[in-house]
């Protein structure tokens, strides 16, 4: 069991904050229910019934105070660590490419290899570890289930969706009799909507690029996966860390609209065809079952609070290098060989 208490800090729990993001905060604090003497979402932007609230506890707790507290939405990070200075902290890493320094001595706890080898370049000397987002059980109940069970032939989330995808491809798909379907807003039962589609176009490399940071997980293309259904994504960031080209999933955009038609239209024909082989998919999911990433979780705590007890003891944090500072010390070095 952890030493600390936990608190996951979220702007707020109501619709208006609802996305991936938060849903896995929550899910997280869930999951860690067993690791530490008490768990607690606070929230910093609105009060909530329920929750606390982040000024509150910060104007009635003492520094260091005896939580652990784990912050993790994307541009607030930079200024919730300034107001935990000096308070046990980490930050469960999820994008990556919002461009803000760790302070010295702050663990990331990264939800992908790609966000991992982010911060391992960009704070080598931060505490790392790996803590993989869990699938919810509520998926993976639909993985055998028989094609003509399945009404919608490809279903697109509009949300995050290239305009190749819904501009071009869609429509397309469509003057081949094709069944899509094109989901936009929130769904309550994603479970039972992937388990209606025999496959999912997934294309989210155009939106990041555009906002300027990255898929920090992708679990849609696995939910999918566990629901059965036969995925076309991109394989950016960390899509990568758990899709293979072929073998798990397929790409989109793959050279050509011909080929991307020819594809897919295949696809629906015959699923079973274009599905990962059973044994690789209950390989891919089990790593991402709930009980693996809690032992994720146990072991990433440890760490971290190991980590903690040693610096508030007095040992000092170790500091990275600064980019330009390594870049003018080449630069340095360079200049006496030549002289």
């Amino acid at each position: 069991m952890s030493s600390r208490p936990l608190r996951f800090l979220v702007p707020g729990t109501s619709a208006r904050f609802r996305c991936g993001g938060l849903l896995v905060e929550l899910q997280s604090a869930r999951l860690c229910a067993e690791l530490a003497p008490s768990v607690e979402v606070v929230t910093y932007r609105q009060r909530e019934p329920g929750h606390l609230f982040l000024a509150d506890l910060l104007q009635q707790e003492a520094t260091p105070g005896e939580a652990l507290w784990i912050v993790s939405w994307g541009f607030d990070v930079p200024a919730l660590l300034r107001q935990l200075r000096g308070r046990p902290v980490s930050y469960h890493a999820h994008s990556s490419g919002y461009g803000f320094q760790l302070p010295p001595g702050v663990p990331v706890l990264a939800v992908s290899r790609n966000t991992l080898g982010y911060w391992g370049d960009r704070a080598p000397r931060a505490p790392l570890q790996l803590v993989p987002n869990a699938l919810d059980p509520a998926f993976g109940n639909n993985t055998t289930a028989v094609s003509n069970t399945r009404t919608i032939d490809v279903l697109v989330q509009a949300r995050k969706t290239s305009s190749y995808v819904l501009d071009c491809l869609v429509p397309a798909l469509r003057k081949r009799g094709v069944a899509v379907e094109v989901q936009s807003g929130w769904v309550e039962d994603l479970a039972d909507l992937f388990g209606s589609a025999k496959v999912l176009l997934y294309d989210s490399a155009d939106y990041w690029r555009s906002v300027g940071v990255t898929e920090g997980f992708g679990l849609p293309p696995l939910e999918a996966l566990a629901s059965g259904c036969v995925l076309f994504s991109s394989f950016n960031h960390a899509l990568a860390d758990s899709l293979d080209p072929g073998v798990s999933a397929w790409q989109i955009g793959c050279g050509s609209l011909a080929n991307d038609l020819e594809q897919i239209t295949a696809a629906v024909a015959n699923p079973d065809a274009f599905r990962p082989k059973p044994e690789l998919l209950a390989a891919l999911l089990a790593a991402h079952s709930e009980s693996k990433v809690q032992q994720r979780w146990q072991q990433a705590l440890n760490a971290v609070n190991q980590h903690w007890d040693q610096l508030l003891a007095g040992a000092p944090a170790l500091k990275s290098v600064p980019s330009w500072r390594l870049r003018w010390g080449r630069r340095l070095s360079r200049l006496k060989r030549l002289f």
